[in-house]
C-alpha cells in the first residue's frame, strides 16, 4: 500500500468517526423533542367513501315519427336549452298527409253545412204537416252525423299537425347533449322509438355512494348519546377528491339518504348534490367523498406521526414526571384526517412526543424544544 493511499484511508476513517460522534448524542445528554399536550377536544367526524358522479336528469331523445333524418341541428357535446331543435326529419310525407286531412275537413264541413240547412228548412214545414215527421227525423240524423264527421276529422287534423311538428326533434330538458346516434340519411322509426341522442343535466350534479348499515347505526347512536354534534340545520357537508389527489373546490350537501338496506351488500345508499358550473365533474367518474358528519365531542386526538402501530396495538412516547421518555400503550379509535382518536391510555395533561422518535429509547432524558419562554424545561438526567 502506497503512503498516499494509506493517508487517504486514514483521513476518511477519521471523518466518518467524527460524523458518527457528532450525530450520536452523548450519554446522559437530553434529546430535544417537540410535544403536544393531551386535552379534550371536538373533532370533525369525517367519513371517506368512494363515490360515482351521476347526472341529475337524463333524457333519451327518440324519434316520435317515422322518416329520414335530414339534418343534425346541434353540436355534439355542447350544452343545449330546453326546446332547442336537435334534428330535422324529412316532413314531406307528413305535410302531404296533413294537406289531405285538411281537404277532408273542408269536404266534411260542406256536407255538414248542407245537412244543417236541410234541417232548418224542414223545421217550419213539419209544424205545418207539409212533410212527415219521419223525414224531419232523418234530416236531423244526417245533420248530426255530418257534424260528428267534422269533429272527427278536426281531431285527425290536430294529430297530423302534431306529427308534422315532431319532424323537428327538440331537447326535452336543458343539459349537455351527447354524441348523435343517427346521421343524415338514416331512417328513424316511431314504433321502435329510434334513439337519436342523450341529454344529461350536469349542473348541479349528483355523487352517489354507499355506507355500511352498521356505520349508519353507529352514527345514529352517537347522535342520540350526544357524542356527535350535527350542525343546527342538520346539513351534512361533503367534499370530493379526484383520483389524482386534488380536491374539488366546491363543497356539496347530502340531499338523499335511503331508508332501506341493500340485501346484497348490506349498505345504505346516500347521495350528495354539488354545484358544477365549469363542468369539471363528469358523469360516470369515480371520486372519493369526504363526508363531514358532524363533530365528535369530548375526544382525545393526537397526531398520527406520534403513534406506532403494531399487531399488539398502538403505543406512544410520553414525557414522564422525571423528564424522561416513556412508552405508553394506547387504544386507538378512528383515524380522522392526520389524527388518531385515542379511546384509552392517555389523559388530559399528558405530554406526547411527536419528534425525534427514531432516536429515543425508554428512559432517555429529553428536553422539550417547544416549551414557552419562561417555562422550565424537563429536568435532565444526573
Amino acid at each position: 500500500m502506497t503512503p498516499i493511499r494509506t493517508l487517504l484511508l486514514f483521513c476518511l476513517g477519521f471523518l466518518a468517526a467524527a460524523c458518527s460522534s457528532a450525530d450520536a448524542p452523548q450519554e446522559g445528554q437530553a434529546i430535544p423533542v417537540r410535544t403536544v399536550t393531551v386535552a379534550m377536544t371536538d373533532l370533525d367526524n369525517i367519513l371517506e367513501l368512494p363515490g360515482r358522479v351521476e347526472p341529475v336528469r337524463v333524457a333519451e331523445v327518440r324519434a316520435r315519427v317515422t322518416g329520414i333524418v335530414q339534418q343534425r341541428l346541434y353540436e355534439e357535446g355542447t350544452d343545449v336549452g330546453q326546446g332547442q331543435p336537435l334534428f330535422r326529419i324529412d316532413p314531406a310525407e307528413l305535410r302531404a298527409s296533413y294537406a289531405q286531412t285538411q281537404a277532408s275537413l273542408e269536404r266534411a264541413r260542406a256536407t255538414a253545412a248542407n245537412a244543417n240547412a236541410v234541417v232548418a228548412r224542414y223545421r217550419p214545414l213539419v209544424a205545418e204537416n207539409a212533410i212527415s215527421g219521419q223525414e224531419f227525423d232523418a234530416a236531423q240524423a244526417a245533420a248530426r252525423e255530418a257534424n260528428a264527421n267534422v269533429a272527427q276529422i278536426q281531431a285527425q287534423l290536430r294529430a297530423a299537425s302534431l306529427q308534422l311538428g315532431y319532424t323537428t326533434v327538440r331537447a326535452p330538458i336543458a343539459g349537455r347533449a351527447g354524441r348523435a346516434a343517427v346521421t343524415e340519411g338514416a331512417l328513424v322509426s316511431q314504433p321502435e322509438g329510434t334513439l337519436m341522442t342523450r341529454i344529461e343535466q350536469i349542473s348541479p350534479i349528483y355523487v352517489s355512494f354507499s355506507q355500511s348499515a352498521t356505520e349508519v347505526l353507529q352514527i345514529r347512536r352517537a347522535i342520540a348519546a350526544g357524542n356527535l354534534d350535527l350542525s343546527p340545520d342538520d346539513a351534512v357537508e361533503v367534499r370530493l377528491v379526484f383520483p389524482d389527489g386534488t380536491e374539488y373546490e366546491l363543497p356539496g350537501l347530502i340531499e338523499f339518504l335511503d331508508f332501506s338496506v341493500d340485501e346484497a351488500t348490506g349498505t345504505v345508499e346516500l347521495r350528495a348534490e354539488f354545484p358544477n358550473p365549469d363542468g369539471l365533474l363528469l358523469s360516470g367518474e369515480f371520486v372519493n367523498a369526504r363526508i363531514y358528519a358532524g363533530k365528535k365531542t369530548g375526544v382525545i386526538a393526537i397526531p398520527q406521526r406520534a403513534v406506532s402501530v403494531a399487531d399488539s396495538g398502538g403505543t406512544v412516547m410520553i414525557v414522564d414526571k422525571d423528564g424522561k421518555a416513556a412508552v405508553r400503550p394506547v387504544e386507538l379509535g378512528e383515524l380522522v384526517g392526520d389524527k388518531w382518536i385515542v379511546t384509552s391510555g392517555l389523559k388530559p395533561g399528558d405530554r406526547v412526543i411527536v419528534s425525534n422518535l427514531q432516536k429515543l429509547q425508554p428512559g432517555m432524558p429529553v428536553q422539550i424544544a417547544n416549551a414557552p419562554t419562561g417555562q422550565k424545561p424537563a429536568a435532565k438526567a444526573d
